[in-house]
């Protein structure tokens, strides 16, 4: 996708504040400072429209970002941040929950670990989660950009087998300072959205529409 426009929309709290447009929403979960912000802005072309913070657990609503006025990228809260009180990890994630099982215009979610690592306690659970429903989900793998290249398959096999990723699950390595899998997500979250659009267009089945191909990474 070729990104001409992008905004922030809101930091909602609940339901009552979600955009109503029934926009495609694709939805970014990961622990804090595992650097969703910065794919969103690799994504986007744009330095700073999602701010990063060397503070971890300081997204604390559902950010919304439009894309092309087509698609939303929803940036969740992180999570497993020891510092944050438990009331208040306790009360994210029954709005994270609340809107993965019923928000009816989220079409994938991402889920975003730290290549560097082993896979979280939380990630695995967050991981176990959406399997279990059956939400259409990527694994996005940040910081390949801080391992030696030589180095990144030993890496990208712990964390598949920590998590349990199995043939044909969605895995995409990712570095927003090379660019490195940011046409294959992009390529990705094409797929899931390219429906909706024609829908709203008006493209009817007997048409042969062009797809636009993902830009070239940066």
């Amino acid at each position: 996708m070729k990104v001409n426009s992008s905004d922030f929309i809101i930091s909602a709290v609940g339901p009552d504040q979600y955009p109503d447009d029934g926009l495609p929403e694709i939805a970014l979960a990961g622990r804090s400072n595992v650097g969703k912000s910065s794919l969103i802005n690799k994504m986007i072309n744009r330095k700073n429209l999602a701010r990063t913070s060397s503070t971890p657990g300081k997204t604390q609503h559902m950010n919304y970002y439009l894309i092309n006025e087509l698609m939303y990228f929803v940036d969740f809260p992180g999570y497993g941040y020891a510092k944050v009180s438990k009331t208040q990890r306790a009360s994210w994630g029954k709005m994270v929950e609340k809107y993965m099982s019923e928000r009816e215009t989220l079409r994938l979610v991402l889920l975003i670990v730290d290549l560097r690592h082993p896979p979280s306690a939380n990630d695995k659970m967050m991981f176990d989660w959406l399997k279990h429903y059956d939400l259409p989900m990527c694994v996005v793998a940040t910081k390949a950009d801080k391992i030696p290249k030589t180095r990144w398959d030993k890496h990208i096999k712990i964390m598949k087998q920590g998590l349990g990723v199995l043939p044909g699950d969605n895995f995409i390595p990712f570095s927003a300072e090379i660019g490195l899998g940011k046409d294959a997500l992009w390529e990705l979250v094409d797929g899931y959205i390219v429906p909706d659009a024609e829908e709203a267009s008006g493209v009817n089945e007997d048409e042969d529409p062009v797809v636009q191909e993902a830009g070239d990474e940066a």
